[in-house]
């Protein structure tokens, strides 16, 4: 470890860890109480975008419908669909609107609060781990949010669409809840952030010397077959263009994984 934070007591560190806490929490608090007063916008133009058919992926599924013949995807909803939901607890619209405060609140803020805890950590690291942490910082941020759009984008939507107009018999019609429809929102979009972090991972792993670049190649056939599985189960609506829509970007997470592996752990 450097010098530069050597010099500060057990007590002094515990000081300068409790004023950069005390600075995330009021990042934290400013940002929800900022989104807490936008989020009745933000909840009828951004969240519940994908419930009408105005959406941009459903635009573009409408324009391949025309365009594209036998490639486009199976839509049988053409330009008409759309989600009603509806609310069956007394609090839910209150708990819901401050959760997704917090929850934007903390997304949005996340390089700012982690910024701040690397200006804790820094002092006590060596310059070239410096740089490598900048680096992974700077890269983990981009994939995470590059992540959360694919997910808000296009797997949500896909998810959505299909399944609101799934029936088991005619004789049940789907009503959504606001607490199911939320419940996978976040859980799909913040999933797919964290997907996004494979080619950071193992990056890390590979400076560890844990995994070795001759582990892509060993395994690339099992990744297709596992990838292509987890895509069909993402987007279970049949056609080759939505399953393929999902994979192929999660196969280039895999690629890009496979490149990011120093050039010192190749397996000679």
């Amino acid at each position: 470890m450097s010098s530069s934070g050597g010099d500060m007591s057990f007590w002094g560190h515990l000081d300068a860890l409790r004023a950069v806490l005390v600075r995330v929490a009021v990042v934290v608090f400013v940002l929800g109480a900022g989104f807490f007063v936008a989020m009745p916008w933000l909840f009828d133009n951004i969240i519940l975008a994908p419930c009408r058919d105005g959406f941009p992926l459903y635009r573009l599924f409408d324009w391949m419908s025309a365009h594209a013949g036998p490639l486009a995807p199976q839509d049988d909803a053409g330009g008409t669909f759309h989600v009603d939901l509806i609310n069956i607890q007394l609090a839910s619209q209150f708990f819901i609107h401050m959760s997704a405060s917090c929850w934007a609140a903390a997304v949005c803020g996340f390089p700012l609060i982690v910024y701040m805890l690397w200006t804790f950590v820094s002092p006590a690291l060596y310059e070239h781990e410096r740089r490598g942490i900048r680096r992974a910082f700077f890269f983990g941020c981009l994939m995470f949010y590059a992540g959360m759009a694919t997910g808000y984008f296009m797997v949500f939507p896909l998810t959505l669409r299909f399944l609101a107009d799934y029936h088991i018999s005619d004789a049940i019609p789907n009503t959504i809840t606001l607490d199911s429809y939320m419940d996978n929102f976040f859980m799909m979009v913040l999933v797919m952030g964290v997907v996004f972090e494979m080619p950071l991972i193992a990056w890390m792993l590979g400076k560890m010397g844990i995994l070795r670049r001759g582990f892509f190649a060993k395994y690339r056939r099992h990744a297709i077959v596992g990838l292509l599985v987890a895509a069909a189960l993402i987007t279970p609506t049949g056609d080759p263009f939505t399953l393929f829509a999902v994979f192929i970007p999660l196969y280039a997470l895999w690629e890009l994984g496979a490149r990011l592996v120093p050039e010192e752990t190749v397996d000679d």
